[in-house]
């Protein structure tokens, strides 16, 4: 198994590229090894020393590292550990894991289904592609929540992101979107 590396536009966080699904068409962050424990490979990766963060998307992994750790010493044992979880055939996540619902009302089906093509469509591959993601998380009275996640969680740049690239690409495309807002 040969797993590839990219950088992010988040130092802490590289990319690590597998060559095989990871969780398909959903995602999870993990901010501590708390959170990690519906995930095995989660939970293994904050085993090493110096992981901060841990986020699982579709084909790949991003792990942000603490300050105090550096790449040089982390990087080859995340490639290590992956390297054998993956071939191992361990799970991903515990079974019967759900993640997270959305907070949407049934009457605003419409709007919500195209706020989820432009996402799809435009803002998720870009996003996925510095090795992060963002969720929807609900719509209710003009107001979309996201959550960012990955590389994107804790991006300098991640409030210009939201509120001057996706806010005004929503508001522009649909008009009853009034503004968005980070998700906790």
């Amino acid at each position: 198994m040969f797993i590839e590396t990219e950088g992010t536009p988040n130092p802490a966080t590289l990319k690590f590229l597998p060559g095989q699904s990871i969780l398909g068409d959903k995602t999870a962050d993990f901010a501590d090894a708390d959170a990690a424990l519906i995930s095995p490979l989660a939970e293994a990766l904050f085993g090493l020393n110096g992981v901060a963060r841990v986020f699982l998307g579709g084909d790949f992994v991003a792990v942000t590292k603490d300050d105090a750790t550096a790449w040089q010493a982390l990087k080859p044992q995340v490639l290590g550990l992956l390297m054998e979880h993956l071939m191992a055939g361990r799970p991903i996540l515990r079974e019967g894991i759900a993640l997270e619902d959305e907070d949407v009302d049934p009457a605003d089906q419409e709007i919500v289904d195209q706020i989820k093509e432009l996402l799809d469509s435009r803002i998720r591959p870009a996003v996925a592609g510095d090795g992060g993601d963002i969720i929807f998380r609900g719509y209710r009275d003009g107001v979309v929540s996201l959550k960012m996640q990955g590389a994107c969680a804790g991006c300098p740049s991640s409030t210009a992101t939201l509120k001057h690239g996706i806010e005004n690409m929503l508001k522009h495309y649909i008009p009853e979107v009034t503004s968005v807002t980070q998700a906790a």
